[in-house]
Parts: C-alpha cells; sequence; structure tokens
C-alpha cells in the first residue's frame, strides 16, 4: 500500500509540471540579442565534418562575435572550435583535411591575419604578418600553397593626433562603411607553406579579385576589370594565368558587362560563370549562368530562357551539369543545367530559401535553409531531400509563438499582378480586421521571400497584420518586371503598394482606418512617395531613405546610377524632379512619420531623411527624426536594433491603436 501512495505521489507530481509547463510567448523586441546566425559552410575533403562561422550577440560588450565550428555530415555532433572574443571568419579546410584555416584579428593585431588549427588539437598558429587587408584566400590542391588576394591600403597616418587630409581623384569616391574611396586594388600573392615565403603574382593599378585554382593548380582564373576607368562602368571579365610569379595574363571572356563568379569543371576545360544580361551599366539587371572553354572560344549560355537571377554555380561532380540557386518568385531554389541539353530542372524548392551550395564527396550537397517560422540552418542534399544538420536555432524558437505567413496575389489598377507575403499576430482569431503595416522591402531589386523575417514577426507579435509586397522592380519576376521602373521611382512600385492594400481591405484582412506604411532604404524612399501619393494611412516610419535625389548628385555613392539612368543635372533636370516628387509636394503629407538614419550612412546619407524630417517639422506634421551614432546604412549595434524595433511598435501603436 506504502508503494502504491508513492507511486500515485509521483504520477500527481510529474503531471502538475506538464500542467505549468511555459505558454510560449510573443516575440520581443530584446530577442535580437537571442537569435543566432550561420555563415560559409564549408565542407572537409573527407565529407564527415562540415565547418561553418556562427555568429551571436555578445550583450556585455553590446556587439556580435563570431566563432567557427563544425557539424558531423550525420549531424550527431556539433562541436565548438574556437572561442576568442576577438572573431573569426573564412573558415577553409587543407586539401587533405588535417587542418582548418581561418581568419582573424585575436589578439588586438591590427590587421586581420590568416591562422592555422590542427585538426588533431591544439593552438591555432599565425602564419601571416600583413600589413595590408586580407580579401580573400584559397588553399592550392595539393596543400603546398595559400593563393592570398590582398587590398593594397593607402597609409592615411590615422594615429596621429591630427590625421593627413584624405585625397582622391576617383570618379566614384565614396561607398558605405569603406568611406572615402582612394586608390587601393586589390592583387594577388601566393604563400608557400613550407618556405613561409610571400610571392607576388599580380601588380598594377587594377584589381584582382575572385580568384580560383584549376584543378590540377598549375592555373589561376580570376575576375578584372582593365578598363580605362573602371569607376565609369560596370565591365569585368574573366582571366586565366599559370600559378606562378611573373606569368602571363590571358583574357577569356569580352563581354562589356560583367562576367564574375568564375568555377573550374572537374576536368579543367571549362569554366562556369555568371554573366550581366546588359552590356551596360543598369540597376535592373540580373545574372544569366555562362560556360566557356578555357583554351577559348565562343562562350554558352545555360540559363537565358529561365529568365530569372542564377548565383553560386557549382559543377557536379562528373562535370555533366553545374548547379546554382535561382531566385523565384518569393522563393529561392536549387536548380541543376545540364550541359548537353542545354535544359534546366528544379532539384529542390518550396515555401523557403536555399541561401548555400557545396558540394560532398558521396555526391550530395551542403545548403542552408530558411522558412517563415525557421531561422536559417544548414541541412545535407541528398537525392532531392534536405536533412537537417545543424540546430542553433532551436533555443532562439522554443519560448516563441510566431505569426503566421501565408502567401497572397494582388492586382493593381492597371491589371498588373503583385505576389506578395502576410504576417499574421500570433494566435490571431480569422475574420478578425487587424490594423495593417505595409512593411516594404528595399533593393529596389531584392525581394521578400518565404524565408524568416525578424523585421515583420516582429511587428506581427505587435498585433497588426504585416503585408510584404513584391512590387514591380523587384526580383524573381523576370527582367521586364524588374526594369520597368527605370528613371521612373516611386510611381508604378506605389500603385502595386496600394493595390496590396485594396486587396487586403476587400478580404477583410486589413481595417482601412488603421492603416501604417514603413520600411529601410528603397523601402523608406517608397515610404515617403507612399504617402505624399495617398493620405490614408495613418502612420509612417521611413528607414535611410531619400526623396530629393538631386541634392544627392556626388553625395551617395550611387553615381553610375544617378548619370545613366536620370542623366546628367545640367543637361536635364526633368527625372531629378520626377523621382524628387515626395519632397516636392511635402504639403500633401499628412500622415505622422517616423524618420530614422545611421549617422555614418554613405549609401543613402542622413541628408535625404532629415530634409523630409525638416520639410514635415515645418509643416506642423506629427513627426520625429532618429539618428543612431556611428551606423552605416545597415544598423549592426545591438541595443541600436532593439531600440529601432521599440521605436516602430511605440509609433505605430500611437497612432494605428489609440
Amino acid at each position: 500500500m506504502k508503494y502504491f501512495f508513492i507511486l500515485l505521489s509521483l504520477l500527481l507530481f510529474t503531471s502538475g509540471l506538464y500542467a505549468q509547463t511555459t505558454p510560449k510567448r510573443k516575440l520581443q523586441p530584446d530577442d535580437v540579442y537571442r537569435l543566432k546566425s550561420i555563415s560559409d559552410p564549408q565542407v572537409a575533403p573527407e565529407g564527415k565534418w562540415v565547418a561553418y562561422v556562427l555568429s551571436t550577440v555578445d550583450s556585455a560588450a553590446n556587439k556580435r562575435t563570431s566563432d567557427l565550428w563544425m557539424v558531423s555530415w550525420d549531424g550527431r555532433e556539433n562541436v565548438q572550435l574556437t572561442h576568442s572574443p576577438d572573431g573569426e571568419s573564412k573558415p577553409r579546410w587543407s586539401p587533405d583535411g588535417r587542418y582548418l584555416s581561418f581568419v582573424s584579428s585575436r589578439g588586438d593585431l591590427p590587421k586581420s591575419q590568416l591562422w592555422l588549427m590542427d585538426r588533431r588539437g591544439g593552438e591555432a598558429q599565425k602564419l601571416t604578418n600583413l600589413k595590408h587587408d586580407l580579401e580573400d584566400y584559397a588553399w592550392s590542391p595539393d596543400g603546398s600553397r595559400i593563393l592570398l588576394a590582398i587590398r593594397q591600403l593607402v597609409d592615411t597616418t590615422t594615429n596621429k593626433k591630427t590625421p593627413d587630409p584624405i585625397v582622391t581623384d576617383r570618379y566614384k569616391f565614396k561607398q558605405d562603411v569603406e568611406g572615402y574611396l582612394l586608390r587601393e586594388p586589390t592583387h594577388l600573392y601566393l604563400y608557400n607553406l613550407v618556405t613561409k615565403k610571400l610571392d607576388t603574382l599580380t601588380r598594377g593599378e587594377y584589381s584582382e579579385t575572385s580568384a580560383e585554382w584549376s584543378p590540377d593548380g598549375k592555373q589561376i582564373a580570376f575576375v578584372s576589370n582593365r578598363t580605362e576607368d573602371p569607376d565609369r562602368n560596370t565591365n569585368s571579365d574573366i582571366w586565366v594565368m599559370d600559378a606562378t610569379p611573373g606569368a602571363t595574363m590571358r583574357q577569356l571572356t569580352t563581354w562589356a558587362g560583367a562576367d564574375r563568379s568564375p568555377q573550374w569543371s572537374p576536368d579543367g576545360k571549362t569554366i562556369a560563370y555568371l554573366r550581366s544580361t546588359s552590356e551596360t551599366y543598369t540597376m535592373y539587371d540580373q545574372s544569366v549562368l555562362m560556360t566557356i572553354p578555357v583554351a577559348g572560344g565562343m562562350p554558352r549560355m545555360l540559363s537565358r530562357g529561365l529568365d530569372r537571377d542564377v548565383s553560386t554555380p557549382r559543377w557536379s561532380p562528373d562535370g555533366k551539369a553545374v548547379m546554382g540557386l535561382v531566385e523565384d518568385d518569393r522563393q529561392s531554389y536549387i536548380a541543376r543545367f545540364d550541359i548537353q541539353s542545354n535544359s534546366s530542372t528544379k532539384q529542390a524548392s518550396g515555401e523557403r530559401v536555399f541561401s548555400e551550395l557545396e558540394k560532398h564527396p558521396n555526391g550530395g550537397w551542403l545548403t542552408a535553409i530558411s522558412n517563415p517560422t525557421l531561422p536559417t540552418e544548414l541541412y545535407a542534399l541528398e537525392k532531392g531531400t534536405p536533412r537537417r544538420l545543424t540546430t542553433h536555432q532551436d533555443d532562439f524558437l522554443a519560448p516563441l509563438q510566431l505569426g503566421k505567413v501565408e502567401g497572397f496575389t494582388s492586382t493593381s489598377k492597371d491589371g498588373t499582378r503583385v505576389s506578395g507575403l502576410l504576417f499574421l499576430p500570433p494566435g490571431v482569431e480569422t475574420g478578425q480586421k487587424l490594423p495593417l503595416i505595409v512593411f516594404i522591402h528595399g533593393g529596389p531589386v531584392g525581394q521578400d521571400d518565404w524565408g524568416f523575417d525578424l523585421s515583420r514577426q516582429m511587428l506581427a507579435a505587435g498585433g497588426y497584420a504585416v503585408a510584404a509586397v513584391n512590387y514591380r522592380g523587384s526580383n524573381g519576376r523576370g527582367l521586364d518586371f524588374t526594369k520597368v521602373i527605370n528613371a521612373d521611382w516611386g510611381h508604378l512600385e506605389v500603385v502595386d503598394l496600394l493595390g496590396a492594400v485594396d486587396y487586403l481591405v476587400e478580404k477583410g484582412i486589413a481595417d482601412p482606418e488603421r492603416l501604417g506604411v514603413g520600411g529601410w532604404s528603397y523601402g523608406g524612399i517608397l515610404t515617403n512617395a507612399t504617402i505624399a501619393t495617398d493620405t490614408r494611412f495613418k502612420a509612417a516610419a521611413s528607414g535611410a531613405g531619400v526623396s530629393m535625389q538631386l541634392s544627392f548628385y556626388g553625395v551617395d555613392q550611387y553615381i553610375l546610377q544617378n548619370e545613366n539612368e536620370l542623366g546628367l543635372p545640367w543637361k536635364g533636370i526633368d527625372n531629378y524632379l520626377k523621382v524628387g516628387f515626395p519632397f516636392l509636394h511635402a504639403d500633401r503629407i499628412k500622415t505622422p512619420t517616423l524618420f530614422m538614419v545611421g549617422e555614418k550612412d554613405f549609401n543613402v546619407p542622413a541628408a535625404g531623411t532629415e530634409q523630409m524630417y525638416q520639410a514635415l517639422r515645418s509643416l506642423g506634421v506629427p513627426t520625429q527624426l532618429v539618428v543612431y551614432p556611428r551606423q552605416f546604412h545597415g544598423i549592426t549595434v545591438p541595443s541600436y536594433q532593439k531600440d529601432r524595433f521599440e521605436r516602430y511598435l511605440s509609433w505605430f501603436d500611437k497612432y494605428l491603436k489609440p
């Protein structure tokens, strides 16, 4: 009888534990501190392990840090390899699989150096003592040498109490994060692991990037723009040279547009690469998959008939096909392009996004997958079936109840069919009219897809239906759909955004009296255009945008686009004034608007945001300006990311939830 009561007590205690299980909660702004990111996965030569970079937030230091990890191909073991607070990146296996190299500035080094870690154990050893920036590197097939791409920095002596003046004569003279651009070409070097000697492969005023060894280790393919003034065009070609100092370069491609991302075939006779569709500069382009004989000859197009952007070309082990990632309507899928038949077939697709592609010795592939309720994880892809390898996101997701995401298609007033995604608040009841936020993607040549989206999930957690609309100009629907907005910003895109709003109102999802709009970068530009076109929106949040492009000629980093798309201001000002209508007609804006920007943004400088803020402030429209100190176009400090989410929610709550 005693044992019966003991057993009964245990059962009651256990059932009590289940009853007290913590319920799922909604996403909160401080969850930015918990989200991890995976990047740069590399398969070991024997195929048993995958090395990769895991980025996490150091909340005490208020920054992200990165470490190297390994996961076994069967997914049963996961090992952290580095624990340095300085961070590590670019893991690469030696050809024999004995060593793992990486890049780090650990120990307060002034420049990042190349390090070597023995897989059998022991501390990593520093290989290089570079005075310039290491851009990239690659092991030779025999493991005796490492190819380095090093950017030749001009000494600006910033350690002086009074730094030297910055002097440049470049046509394009500024770039976000990099700052003012000097003439600092990237050149190729060979590091001998036996002699520890560094030999120079290339010199001169031009840069050489994206370098790849031939399978036999005798040649190197690379990308270079060797036109008279590379700043004035987007030309780049594939070049080949012997892997010896003083060797002669041989130009392989001659397309006046961009040729890039060379990949050697397994037999070393052919190079697969990506080519632009246009020979002249255009913002609205997509990459076509090509092949060309290494000995020279006519290039072949493998993906032209697809009319979709292709990336990440990788040869199949037998050399009969090239694999690649294809950007399609709201998704990114893996495709196989057959060399002989010149046809393509989907290998893995669906309502998810594939973002990595690396060969495995067993004939399978390593990839990364994200979907609306799962941030990026690594997967093995075998016979078209994904098998999950990493589980880093489980801790992030465990306490959360995320919003449901569904696709929709709206029709704009001119008949154009537009794809979108709708994020619904967690636990929302069907048939309930909700406050709606149209949150607009940047680019414009990008798209909202079936990948995990922290920003829209965060807004949905605040009780909002959130619409992600792939307006005209977006990727994934073909070249004509993308380039139709050329020199006509804020017109057709806004027609599509308003068409999506009308659709969601008609379906009883959105409350027409509680509409908001927001976005960052081109999303900020379109936010300004939308509220200058339609006054039905009760709140807006415009980030890092511009509405008076004329004032940005020579101020932002888009001089090629400004001159090629809008023209020279002194020869024809009409295009500039046309796209500047949100500022020139600011008196039409009635929507309370929150403006936000990074202080050091060279992409879309803070002046563009400040101009619109000042206009609305002068007009008496409720507005606020938030400037994040020392931030570029992307806000990277974790506490600022949290702050931005808090301000979004507070601003929209004030006007959409009175």
